[in-house]
Formats: C-alpha cells, sequence, structure tokens
C-alpha cells in the first residue's frame, strides 16, 4: 500500500486513477481545485488546492510516496500557458517536498508516427486538442531537463474513451501503437492499469511510455 498524491483526482483520467488506487487499497489523497465535486470513499482525503501556489502544493504534497499529476488545462482561455505555469509548479513543489516519485499523464500528441514524425505535427491532428497536446510535449521535454527528480510519463494512445478494464494491452516506448486494422485506441480504465501497475512495480524510471490495444 502506497499513499498517494493525485492532482486532478476529479477529472477524466484523474477519476480513473483515482478509483484504480483505491480498488488496490493505497491511500489517496485527492488534491482538486474545487474539493466540492468529490465524495468522500474509504481510503480517500479530499483536499483543495491551487496547484499555482506551490508553496501550499508542496506543503499538501509531504509525506506521500508518489504524486500521480493528471492536470490539466482543459477547461481554461489559455489551455497552453495555464497547463505550463501548473505543471512547472507541480515539478517545483514535488521536489521542495522530497516526494520520491513524479507519475505523469502524458499525451500521443508527442508519439512518433514516423521517424522524426510526432502525431502533433502530422496535418490530421485536430486543431482543437493542439493546446493541450504541446503543453503535454513541453511537459515531457521539462521532465527531461530534470536532474534529480525519478519521474515517468504515460502517455495514451491517440484515442482514450470510457470503456472496459480488460488488463489486456501493449506498452510502448516513444512510437504510437496501432492495432492491426491501424487504430490507436485504450480504454480509461486500461490506461489506469498501466498507470498504477507502474507506480507499483516501476520500469520506467525517468522515461516516458506508451499504452494501447
Amino acid at each position: 500500500m502506497k499513499k498517494i498524491a493525485l492532482i486532478g483526482a476529479s477529472g477524466f483520467i484523474g477519476s480513473a486513477l483515482r478509483q484504480e488506487a483505491l480498488a488496490r487499497g493505497h491511500k489517496v489523497t485527492a488534491l482538486v481545485s474545487q474539493p466540492g465535486k468529490l465524495a468522500a470513499a474509504p481510503g480517500l482525503t479530499v483536499e483543495g488546492v491551487d496547484v499555482n501556489d506551490t508553496g501550499a502544493l508542496a506543503s499538501a504534497l509531504e509525506g506521500h510516496d508518489a504524486v500521480l499529476s493528471a492536470f490539466s488545462g482543459h477547461a481554461q482561455g489559455d489551455v497552453l500557458a495555464y497547463y505550463l505555469q501548473g505543471f512547472r509548479s507541480i515539478v517545483a513543489a514535488t521536489r521542495k517536498a522530497r516526494v520520491p516519485r513524479l507519475l505523469v499523464v502524458g499525451g500521443a500528441g508527442s508519439l512518433e508516427v514516423a521517424p522524426g514524425v510526432q502525431l502533433l505535427d502530422t496535418p490530421q491532428f485536430p486543431a482543437a486538442y493542439k493546446p493541450t497536446a504541446e503543453g503535454a510535449r513541453l511537459a515531457l521535454n521539462l521532465l527531461r531537463e530534470q536532474s534529480e527528480l525519478d519521474w515517468t510519463m504515460l502517455s495514451p494512445s491517440a484515442i482514450i474513451a470510457p470503456g472496459e478494464r480488460t488488463g489486456k494491452f501493449r506498452l510502448g516506448g516513444d512510437q504510437l501503437l496501432t492495432d492491426q486494422d491501424g487504430n490507436s485506441k485504450v480504454s480509461v480504465e486500461d490506461y489506469a492499469v498501466a498507470f498504477l501497475d507502474e507506480l507499483e512495480k516501476p520500469a520506467h524510471s525517468r522515461q516516458r511510455f506508451t499504452v494501447g490495444y
């Protein structure tokens, strides 16, 4: 059992991570901007925190075994700027609180579809998702510059949607995974399984990896 601080615990992917972590018996501190959104549950503590208040965030993170970041800026006007500011604060707070591990929800946009060509830079990448994808790509670059932080980023497949928790999927590195029909997808439930597997049995220290069918 680990004591986990989960940032963005009420969001789409954050909710799946929260449910998977609690089902596995971990103690979860949900750090959210609107604590009223989350109901109490066994093993769950809910705290309101502003990720941009690095000092307050560091205090909230102290004493945890790992920080799981499902932080996103989807609801903001300037998604990219908001996300990067918040993400930098999360990295700084994790270091300040001396939490040994940081696991981050990444994006599919920075995965390669051909040598040297990332999905985000292809013509068919949806414009609506570009700010979020660019933020996740810059966050990955920022993590790769960290010499003292034990980080891991998990990028989903191109399509991540509600589905089944099958526990059957493939893991990859920096290349987009596709099935035999050329589709790149994973359920949010199986994404959470892969994410919590990495927490419990670290295999990608200071690396980004991906999950898909």
